[in-house]
């Protein structure tokens, strides 16, 4: 019988959608950096220290991680105030043209386990389930992966209550960091889903997902990764090399940043899967200047980082875009792609 909720950290059980209201501006306390005017929320821009990765990983053997109340404290990747901050402007964003062909899909999978399995990568305070769960039929157990113990439960006890049709959905959450992913892994999965996941892997990283989700038979849902377009209205003549220069930085340390869709459909493809790729991108108005203002200190700020003879220029562009945006008359087109990766009845084969 599946556990409601489990804790990798020990915190003891809770209940989906009961603890905290889906996408609510429940704080999370000694997880909340300062927000000054000039401050960069982590996971807007540039904040991890050298090295640090920020995905999952999911693991057919090996020991995991220790209990959180073991490990380090370190600062987190993606602060819990950016993922609710950006939680609505996702969900307005996500392709959801690409939910008929995957209930079509989930629908004709044999189902032993009395529902569907669905494993969420770098779930961070899960959003993803939050909005895929209830726009899909029958009971649902999310499997949530995230290297932090903080954001996972969070997510475990911010999680959908129901399915579409009224149907009860389960939780549990996994701890760990980024490595290889194998089909044992997904194992009696009948989903992948992950969002803003694929820009942060290699291609070796990339394709070890494309390969596991092939060789399990099972779909994949993987929604908004960068393309490396922004549009920022009204123009200025700063933001064409701004946009080359935050490019290069989401390529560094061998990351795919925008070219993460090709990737993941030339990796896909490779095992025989079929792929949808549809347009999904974020569109910041007056509506969303807190976003707005955030997203565009970290765009900068990441520019600034890659190519540091940018900066006299770039503080001005910044303290001019920042004021518009006060004023709302600043509008942001972020570019994303979502990606739906349906291998054959019987694996990759289709």
């Amino acid at each position: 019988m599946r556990k409601t909720t489990a804790l990798s950290a020990g915190r003891g059980s809770v209940t989906p959608g009961k603890d905290a209201a889906p996408g609510s501006d429940t704080v999370i306390p000694g997880k909340n950096p300062a927000t000054g005017p000039d401050t960069v929320i982590p996971g807007a821009g540039p904040a991890p220290r050298p090295g640090e990765r920020a995905t999952v990983r999911l693991r057919a053997d090996g020991p995991e991680e220790p209990p959180a109340e073991h490990a380090p404290e370190e600062p987190s990747r993606y602060a819990p105030e950016w993922l609710r901050l950006r939680e609505t402007a996702d969900a307005a964003a996500r392709a959801t043209e690409l939910l008929d062909p995957l209930r079509t899909r989930i629908a004709g999978r044999p189902d032993p386990h009395g529902g569907l399995v669905v494993h969420d990568l770098g779930c961070g305070t899960g959003s993803m389930g939050r909005w895929l769960a209830p726009r899909l039929d029958g009971a649902q157990h999310w499997i949530l992966h995230d290297r932090d113990p903080y954001l996972l439960h969070f997510a475990a006890v911010a999680a959908a209550g129901a399915a579409a049709d009224g149907s009860r959905i389960t939780v549990e959450t996994r701890r760990g960091d980024v490595a290889r992913l194998t089909p044992d892994a997904l194992a009696g999965a009948s989903l992948v889903t992950a969002s803003a996941l694929l820009d942060v892997l290699t291609r070796d990283e990339v394709g070890a997902l494309a390969a596991a989700c092939a060789g399990a038979g099972c779909p994949a849902l993987l929604t908004l990764s960068v393309v490396g377009r922004v549009e920022l209205t009204p123009a200025h003549p700063l933001d064409a090399e701004l946009t080359e220069a935050f490019n290069a930085h989401q390529r560094r340390s061998g990351l795919l940043g925008p070219d993460a869709v090709t990737a993941a459909c030339e990796a896909f493809a490779a095992s025989g899967v079929t792929v949808r790729v549809c347009p999904s991108p974020w569109r910041l108005g007056p509506d969303q200047r807190e976003l707005t203002a955030q997203w565009l200190r970290g765009w900068v700020g990441a520019a600034v980082e890659q190519r540091p003879g940018l900066r006299p220029r770039a503080d001005r562009f910044l303290a001019e875009r920042l004021e518009a945006c006060a004023a709302g008359e600043l509008r942001v087109t972020v570019h994303h792609s979502d990606l739906l990766a349906l291998p054959g009845p019987t694996g990759g084969d289709a």
